[in-house]
């Protein structure tokens, strides 16, 4: 039997992974494989670089850092000036890329379980997987938010954020020969879609049904022996609106403790 941990996208939400993990651990579940995308491509190097309690807790510790830090940080006024300069984005990769030079491996094979994540080619307009090399530069180009962050680029080619692509890659645990498959998804299926009311919920929704039909073709084309569970982040109040509020790291938390929780509840019943 072959267990995989798929980490899905979701930006500031991605918190609730941390409270997922914890919980995995905590009921004697480890993962001979990882998955990762976006968010969940910087959660699962973490974990897959040292996939102890200690390590998540360190992991914990470090969401706080991104809430207070520079990733996401800068006045209107200095965003603005980023987008000037740039072009294409309010916020640099550099601080981001510092974070993750401190705190990961240097490469996919220093990693004490085997982990894999994707990216969008901007060239090939294809999902590009990332399990060999250098790491930081493939998480940098997982996690690379169009309009947030630039295009990462690794050699001849632009990569944007891997969840354009793959919003929870169940299907890339399947390929890799897992049988049972534990899903860190941070919310948004669990909302309920409905047609837009307000012309800025128009561009949310649209984008929400191109990232969750992968997934939904995934989970249904699951091949026979394959068993997926998908952990619940225990949020009763999911609003479409906090995707827009990506640098509202109030919750985090309150986010981490609330999926520990449920997931600890989920795992119970299991």
């Amino acid at each position: 039997m072959t267990t995989a941990f798929v980490l899905g996208g979701g930006g500031v939400l991605g918190a609730v992974e941390v409270g997922m993990l914890r919980a995995l651990l905590e009921a004697g579940i480890r993962p001979d494989v990882v998955v990762g995308t976006s968010v969940g491509a910087l959660n699962g190097a973490f974990f897959a670089a040292d996939p102890t309690p200690t390590a998540v807790a360190r992991l914990g510790e470090l969401w706080q850092e991104l809430s207070g830090g520079d990733v996401f940080g800068g006045s209107v006024i200095s965003r603005a000036r980023t987008a000037l300069r740039t072009g294409t984005s309010l916020h640099s990769a550099e601080p981001l890329r510092a974070l993750l030079d401190r705190h990961l491996p240097a490469t996919f094979e220093d990693l004490a379980v085997p982990f894999s994540c994707v990216a969008a080619s901007i060239e090939r307009a294809a999902e590009r997987w990332f399990d060999s090399g250098p790491l930081t530069e493939a998480v940098l180009a997982s996690c690379a938010v169009p309009g947030l962050f630039p295009p990462a680029r690794i050699g001849d080619e632009h990569y944007l954020d891997g969840g354009l692509v793959h919003s929870i890659p169940v299907g890339r645990a399947v390929q890799l020969g897992a049988t049972t498959i534990y899903v860190l998804q941070v919310g948004r299926i669990e909302r309920d879609l409905v047609a837009p009311t307000r012309l800025w919920q128009v561009g949310t929704v649209a984008f929400e049904v191109v990232r969750r039909h992968r997934f939904a073709a995934d989970m249904a084309g699951l091949p026979a022996g394959v068993t997926a569970h998908v952990l619940p982040t225990g949020d009763t109040a999911p609003s479409l609106r906090e995707d827009l509020r990506y640098r509202d790291t109030a919750r985090v938390t309150a986010r981490v403790q609330t999926a520990y929780a449920a997931t600890c509840a989920y795992l119970a019943g299991a």
